[in-house]
């Protein structure tokens, strides 16, 4: 019997699922078994192992056999591949909001010095850089095959109003003295503030103000406030209607009398919110409690202060409601509804008229070019018409390109209405009957009041779970 032929018979060669390791393992322990390392090498290439080889490891094996019998041994080892890391946007100053969020005491009082610190800013000051992508490394399996990787996502700027880029686009500048303010959808801005030191009354009137407006007073039924930076109310308001591209700050709450609206492009934060019409963009945070009043946040309503009430009214919320305390002994007909984004629905009718009218467009410029290729081809483009040629070649381009950023939007909201794993309804003491639940498309009403409970989406129902 030839030396391959024993080897076959007696040593086995496993290749790991990711091709990264390789083994060999005897099947017989025959301790007249005798074979060079190099014939066992060669052996194991023969079974497809031919990258990584650990050639010290097959010499022991193949000088002592024996030592060996009992266990499987790793004798090659590929190179994983490294993906690459996505770029950012590294700011000067930290933008995250949650460290001036107000401080809750233990009396249940709210202290609300640290949210008028504002990001200011000078002229020509630095705001961010842009930190670029790096490639990934490609792996190595032991068979000798490529292992893919992925290269980091290059980050870009959403430029807003009053900054300026250097040329070479990786650094941003404040192009006036104000506040830094991240908008809707991230866009960096510098405002300059606008400040009222008292009521917004008869002696103010509305505001409409391309900046942040800071109120030291409190805000009085039918007036306005526009804002395309933050609103910050250093008092109270009443049936007014506050509206920002930023977050909207009320230190001594929302007391609507059902009259006017606060809508925020950001997060709406209020000691508590009676009789109200409320709707912000990414959260609603409230200390103390929602009573009456229709809520509406694209991400969460969090209501969890000492009192952290929830009765009467409609809360939505794209993922999250969170309260000490949903409804009432009375059965007050209090609805919370999560996992609904409206929002993104319009959007998403949106993006695909848009992608029916650019390739609409498309098909049309594509059919021009190819009647210019056919002229060209025969020699009969005339100089009007090789430039009209080259012109309808970048709208190709662009529409392509508009296209394919369309698209991957459309499916990152599919993606988002189908995801109901992050919609919940937490009571952290007691939810009473008479309120409704609604995840998705799915209905529950409350019986029976209970202690610390969770509800989320499981296999075609609404289950509830002790809330952790």
């Amino acid at each position: 019997m030839s030396i391959s032929e024993t080897l076959e018979k007696i040593v086995i060669v496993q290749i790991s699922q990711d091709k990264l390791t390789a083994f060999i393992q005897f099947n017989v322990a025959d301790d007249s078994f005798i074979c060079t390392a190099a014939e066992l090498e060669e052996y194991v290439k023969s079974h497809g192992v031919r990258y990584g080889l650990q050639t010290d490891v097959i010499e022991k094996v193949a000088n002592q056999p024996s030592a060996y019998f009992y266990s499987q041994t790793a004798i090659a080892q590929g190179d994983p591949s490294t993906n690459g890391e996505d770029g950012l946007i590294r700011f000067s100053y930290d933008m995250k909001e949650e460290l001036h969020r107000p401080v809750e005491l233990e009396s249940g009082k709210v202290d609300f010095k640290e949210i008028t610190q504002l990001k200011n800013v000078t002229r020509g000051k630095l705001i961010a850089e842009r930190i670029k992508a790096t490639a990934g490394t490609e792996g190595r399996a032991v068979t000798g095959e490529a292992i893919a990787c992925k290269n980091g996502k290059e980050a870009y700027f959403k430029l807003g109003k009053n900054v300026v880029l250097n040329p070479e686009q990786t650094a941003l500048y404040a192009a006036i003295d104000g506040l830094i303010t991240l908008t809707d959808k991230n866009k960096i801005n510098v405002f300059p503030v606008f400040e009222v030191n008292g009521d917004v009354d008869y002696n103010v009137g509305n505001i409409d103000f391309v900046g942040t407006v800071v109120i030291r007073g409190n805000v009085l039924t039918g007036f306005r406030i526009k804002a395309s930076g933050d609103i910050r109310i250093i008092g109270g308001v009443e049936g007014a209607e506050l509206e920002s591209d930023g977050s909207i700050e009320v230190t001594s709450g929302i007391l609507a009398s059902n009259k006017g609206y606060v809508r925020a492009g950001k997060n709406v934060k209020s000691s508590f919110i009676q009789d109200g019409n409320v709707s912000a963009a990414e959260d609603v945070l409230v200390t103390q409690s929602i009573m009456h009043s229709h809520v509406r946040a694209g991400r969460n309503v969090i209501c969890s202060g000492t009192k952290g009430l929830i009765v009467g009214g409609t809360i939505q919320a794209g993922e999250r409601v969170v309260a000490r305390n949903i409804g009432n002994t009375m059965s007050t007909a209090t609805a919370i509804e999560v996992g609904v984004r409206p929002e993104l629905r319009t959007e998403l009718t949106e993006l695909r008229a848009q992608v029916k009218s650019l390739s609409e467009n498309l098909d049309k410029t594509e059919k021009a070019l190819t009647l210019l290729d056919q002229l060209a081809s025969m020699g009969q483009l005339a100089q009007d018409k090789l430039a009209m040629r080259t012109k309808l070649a970048a709208t190709k381009r662009q529409a392509v390109e508009e296209i394919s950023m369309t698209r991957e939007r459309i499916l990152d909201i599919e993606k988002s209405l189908e995801d109901t794993d992050r919609a919940r309804v937490d009571a952290v003491n007691i939810i009473y009957g008479g309120t409704k639940i609604v995840i998705g498309r799915y209905t529950r009403f409350v019986k029976d009041p209970t202690q610390r409970v969770s509800f989320r989406y499981s296999e075609g129902d609404i289950v509830m779970a002790p809330y952790l």
